[in-house]
C-alpha cells in the first residue's frame, strides 16, 4: 500500500529505491572521538566535524592529524638538537644539522599560515568556528608571536649580518625559543590518551619517559656549557676529572654530561663527577630544587595513574571490553556489534559534558529557566504545540529531557508501547517499517519533527520502527506528562487533538491513521465525522475518549445516518460504547433505515452490548422495549423478535404510538410473528382480531394454554449493568482505584448507641467484613467482645433495630446490644 505523506513528498527526492546506504550514515568506532556534540537545543548544527568547507581545514580531519602527527615528530628532534647544539656544537658546526633546523624550520612557517586556515572549536558554546576572519583574529592574539618567535633562524640571520657561522651565547640562547613547540607534545599525549585503541598505561608511561628524558637531556647539556664557557678549564666539575676534556670525542662528552645529570636527579651520590666552582654549585642548587617538583610530579602521575586518574577512563575501557567480550561470545553480527560500541562511547562522551546531571542538582526554578530557554524555541516549532498557550508550554518543556542518539539506532521499535514522545532537535530519523521481510523506509524526520505522538494518543503500539539515520540529539517526554498537561486547560487540549488530527487526516495508510480516517469537509476542518467514527469502529476506546474530551460531537453521524455509538453496537466494541455513554450520546438516534445502536448491537449478536445500552435506554425512555418489539413486529423478523424477548422484553409493551407488537402483526396479518408473540403470552384481547383470522388465533391460544413457551428469557439484571458501568469510571478517573475492596466494610461496637454516649464509653470498636447473615454477624461479635451474642440485638447509631443482613451498607456503624429487655 502506498503512502504519500507531507514528510515523504519533502523528501521523495533524497530517497533512492526503499533503502539508504549503512557505509555513508554509520560512524565507526575510532571515528567517534572526532565527534562534537552540539549544544542543547541547537538544532542548526553541522555533525560533521571532519568535512571541510572551501579553504577552511577542519581539525578533526584526517589528513591534518597526519600533519600535525608528523609536525610532532619535528618537535622531538627540534627539543633535542636545540640545546645539544648551544652546548656541545657551537665550537665546531655541523652543516648537516644546520640544513636539517632550516628545513624543519621552514615546516613551521608552513604550519603557521596553515594555522590561519584551521577552524577551531569555540570553549563557550563547543560550536566548531568556520569564520576566517574569527580564526585569523584569535590566532593573532594567542600564539601567532610566540610561534613566529620559534620558527625565526637567528644563526642564519646573525651569519647573514655579521658573516660569521660561529654566533655568540645570545643567538645560541634565542634558539631556545623552539622550545615554545613541546605543546603540539602535550596535545598529542592527552588525544592519545582518549583513543581507546591505545593502552592507556602505556601511553601516560610514555608521556613521562618523554618528560623525564627531555629533563636529564637538557640539564646535561647545559651542565656542560657551563664547563665548556668557565675560563679556568681545571675548575670544573668535568675539568677536574679530565683537564684536556675538549679534545675527547663527542659521544663521551655527551655521555658524561648525561651520567651527571642523571646522577644529580636520584641523588645517589657524586663519586669523582661533582660540583666544583660557584657556578655549578649554583646550578645545582637551583637543579636540586627543580627535581624536588619533577620527582613529585613523577610520583604524583603515577599515583594518578594507578589509583584515581585512571578510574573513568578505565571504567569506559572495562565496558567497551566487556561489551566486545559479550559480542564475540555470543556470536552477534558485526553491524549490532557497532551499534553497541557507538552507543557506549556516545554516552561516555555525553556523560563527560555533565548536562543532564548538572540540571538536575539545581533547583526547581533554575530547571525551568534552563529548560525554557533550551526547549521552548524547538517546542514552538512542533505542530502538535501550534496555538498553545504559553503557560502549558512551559510546564511541557519543564518535563522534557535531552539525549543524544548514535547513528542506526532504533529509537522505537515496531509494535512497541512507547512510554515517551519524542521531538527532533538535530539530526535525522527514519521511519522504516519492519514487519515485512525486507525494511521498508517511508520518510525521514528531521529538526522541529515529533515522533510516538500516535502510539502516545491513540494508545496503541506504535505501526513503525524509528530509528536514527545520523547522530541526532532528541527531547524526550513522558506520555504520562504529556496526558496530564493536556487536561490542565480545556482550550489547549482541544487545540492539541485538532493539531494532531489536522496533521494526520491526509495519511492513507492506515498503519498510522486507522483512528484519523481521510475524509470530512473540504476545508480542512479537523472536527469530522471520521474522527469518531473510526475511533468507534476500530475500538480504540482510549483515543475516542481524548477526541470527547475534545468536546467533539458524540452524535455526529455520517452520510447515512450512523453515529459513532452505531459503530461501537455493531462491532461489539463495549468500552467504545461506555465512553459515548459517559459523554452523553443520543442512544435514540437512528440512521437512514430507521435502526438504533440498539437494533445494531442484536442485529450483530453482541448481547452483552445490547445489555448495557437497553439498561441506559430504558431509564430515559419507557417506551424503548415497545419500540423494539414493534418495529421487529413490522420487518416481520422473527430472529431479532426471538433475540429481544429473550433478553427479558416484556412482550406486552407499547410503543409510541400505544400500539404493541401483536396489535402491529396481526394487523399485518403475519402470522408466524403472531404465534410467536401469542407462544410468549402476548395479550390479544386489545388486538383487533377482525382482520385476522380468528379461528388460527384459537388454535395459537389453546397451545399457550397447554403449557408451550417457545423462548425463554436469558436472567439479566439492570444490576449486571450498572456494576459494569462503575467499573469502567473507576477506571477512566484513576488507575489506583482498581485496587479497591470488593466486599462490605462495618464497625462494630458493644453497648447500646444512647447508652455508650451518655456513659462517655471509650471501649474501642472492631473493623470487620460484612458477612452473609445475621447470625454469622452476631458470632463475629461474640468472638470479638467474648460474650454470647446469640440473643443479641443489632442496633444503629440511632438505636434502631436492624434484622435484615440487606439493609446493611459499607462504613456502616453497628451496636451489639447484649440485653435488649430495657430497651423494649
Amino acid at each position: 500500500m502506498e503512502m504519500k505523506s507531507s514528510w515523504e513528498n519533502h523528501h521523495e527526492e533524497k530517497k533512492q529505491s526503499n533503502h539508504y546506504e549503512e557505509d555513508d550514515t554509520s560512524l565507526s568506532l575510532s571515528s567517534l572521538s572526532k565527534i562534537i556534540l552540539p549544544p542543547l537545543g541547537v538544532s542548526s548544527y553541522n555533525h560533521n566535524p571532519i568535512e571541510t568547507k572551501g579553504w577552511i581545514i577542519s581539525p578533526m580531519n584526517s589528513k591534518y592529524r597526519c600533519w600535525e602527527t608528523y609536525m610532532v615528530v619535528l618537535v622531538a628532534y627540534s627539543a633535542w638538537v636545540s640545546p645539544f647544539e648551544v652546548a656541545f656544537l657551537k665550537s665546531n658546526p655541523n652543516k648537516g644539522l644546520y640544513v636539517a633546523d632550516s628545513v624543519v624550520d621552514l615546516f613551521f612557517a608552513i604550519d603557521i599560515v596553515l594555522t590561519f586556515f584551521v577552524a577551531y572549536i569555540d570553549s563557550t558554546t563547543h560550536l566548531m568556528v568556520r569564520d576566517r576572519r574569527k580564526i585569523s583574529i584569535r590566532y593573532l592574539s594567542t600564539w601567532f608571536s610566540m610561534d613566529v618567535a620559534s620558527t625565526i633562524p637567528f644563526e642564519a640571520l646573525g651569519y647573514l649580518f655579521t658573516g660569521k657561522r660561529k654566533m655568540g651565547l645570545s643567538y645560541s640562547l634565542l634558539g631556545m625559543l623552539r622550545f615554545w613547540r613541546l605543546r603540539r607534545v602535550k596535545q598529542l599525549f592527552t588525544r592519545l590518551e582518549k583513543d581507546i585503541r591505545f593502552s592507556y598505561f602505556w601511553v601516560r608511561c610514555t608521556r613521562l619517559l618523554f618528560v623525564t628524558l627531555l629533563l636529564v637531556h637538557c640539564a646535561g647539556c647545559l651542565c656542560y656549557l657551563l664547563a665548556d664557557r668557565y675560563p679556568h678549564q681545571g675548575r670544573t666539575w668535568l675539568g677536574s676529572v679530565n683537564p684536556n676534556f675538549r679534545e675527547t670525542s663527542l659521544r663521551n662528552r655527551y655521555i658524561s654530561a648525561l651520567y651527571w645529570s642523571v646522577t644529580t636527579m636520584t641523588t645517589v651520590g657524586y663519586g669523582d663527577l661533582h660540583a666544583v666552582n660557584t657556578g655549578e654549585m649554583i646550578f645545582i642548587i637551583f637543579y636540586m630544587l627543580f627535581n624536588l617538583g619533577l620527582t613529585a610530579y613523577l610520583i604524583g602521575n603515577m599515583t594518578n595513574l594507578v589509583v584515581e586518574g585512571t578510574r573513568r577512563t578505565m571504567e569506559f575501557r572495562n565496558s567497551i571490553e566487556a561489551a566486545s567480550n559479550f559480542v564475540c561470545r555470543n556470536r552477534l553480527p558485526p553491524r549490532l556489534k557497532e551499534q553497541i560500541l557507538a552507543y557506549m562511547c556516545l554516552r561516555f562522551k555525553a556523560e563527560s559534558l555533565n548536562q543532564n546531571h548538572l540540571i538536575e542538582q539545581l533547583p526547581k526554578s533554575i530547571c525551568k529557566c534552563i529548560c525554557q530557554h533550551l526547549f521552548l524555541p524547538i517546542a514552538e516549532k512542533v505542530y502538535l504545540f501550534k496555538g498553545v498557550s504559553r503557560e502549558i508550554l512551559l510546564l511541557l518543556v519543564a518535563e522534557m529531557k535531552a539525549e543524544y542518539i548514535p547513528p542506526r539506532e532504533d529509537v522505537i521499535m515496531q509494535n512497541e508501547a512507547p512510554d515517551d514522545v519524542y521531538i527532533i532537535v538535530s539530526g535525522e530519523v527514519e521511519i522504516i517499517d519492519s514487519a515485512l521481510e525486507k525494511e521498508r523506509i517511508f520518510g525521514i524526520l528531521q529538526s522541529g519533527d515529533m515522533f510516538g505522538e500516535v502510539g502516545a494518543l491513540c494508545c496503541k503500539p506504535q505501526s513503525f520502527t524509528f530509528r536514527t539515520k545520523t547522530l541526532s540529539q532528541l527531547l524526550k517526554l513522558k506520555t504520562s506528562a504529556l496526558i496530564e498537561t493536556m487536561q490542565i486547560k480545556q482550550e489547549d487540549y482541544v487545540a492539541i487533538i485538532k493539531n494532531f488530527l489536522q496533521h494526520h487526516k491526509k495519511l492513507k495508510d492506515f498503519k498510522i491513521g486507522e483512528f484519523i480516517a481521510e475524509g470530512g469537509e473540504e476545508d480542512g476542518d479537523p472536527n469530522m465525522a471520521f474522527n469518531l467514527l473510526t475511533a468507534a469502529s476500530a475500538g480504540n476506546a482510549a483515543f475516542l475518549e481524548e477526541l470527547l474530551r475534545a468536546k467533539l460531537d458524540p452524535d455526529i453521524g455520517d452520510s447515512k445516518g450512523r453515529t459513532p455509538l452505531h459503530f461501537a453496537a455493531s462491532k461489539g466494541h463495549e468500552d467504545c460504547a461506555l465512553a459515548l455513554l459517559r459523554h452523553g450520546c443520543n442512544i435514540h438516534l437512528k440512521d437512514v433505515n430507521g435502526n438504533t445502536a440498539l437494533w445494531e448491537a442484536l442485529s450483530s449478536k453482541h448481547q452483552s452490548v445490547f445489555r448495557i445500552l437497553y439498561h441506559f435506554a430504558n431509564v430515559s425512555d419507557p417506551h424503548t422495549a415497545g419500540d423494539l418489539l414493534c418495529t421487529a413486529a413490522k420487518r416481520n423478523d422473527l430472529t431479532m423478535m426471538n433475540s429481544l424477548l429473550k433478553h427479558g422484553l416484556n412482550v406486552d409493551s407499547k410503543d409510541r404510538q400505544g400500539k404493541t407488537a401483536v396489535q402491529i402483526a396481526m394487523a399485518q396479518n403475519y402470522i408466524d410473528m403472531v404465534d410467536l408473540l401469542v407462544m410468549n403470552g402476548a395479550d390479544v384481547s386489545a388486538a383487533n382480531s377482525s382482520e385476522f383470522c380468528s379461528t388460527t388465533l384459537n388454535k395459537m391460544l389453546q397451545r399457550r394454554e397447554s403449557g408451550h413457551r417457545i423462548t425463554m428469557p436469558d436472567t439479566v439484571t439492570s444490576d449486571e449493568v450498572i456494576l459494569k458501568m462503575d467499573q469502567e469510571e473507576k477506571q477512566c478517573k484513576s488507575s489506583e482505584k482498581s485496587n479497591e475492596l470488593k466486599y462490605t466494610r462495618v464497625s462494630i461496637y458493644r453497648g447500646h448507641p444512647l447508652v455508650r454516649k451518655e456513659t462517655c464509653c471509650r471501649q474501642a470498636g472492631r473493623l470487620i467484613r460484612l458477612p452473609n447473615s445475621m447470625e454469622e454477624l452476631k458470632s463475629i461479635a461474640g468472638e470479638k467482645f467474648r460474650f454470647d451474642a446469640r440473643n443479641a440485638m443489632v442496633t444503629d447509631e440511632e438505636g434502631s433495630e436492624i434484622d435484615s443482613i440487606e439493609v446493611i451498607r459499607d462504613n456502616d456503624k453497628l451496636f451489639i446490644v447484649e440485653d435488649p429487655t430495657p430497651f423494649m
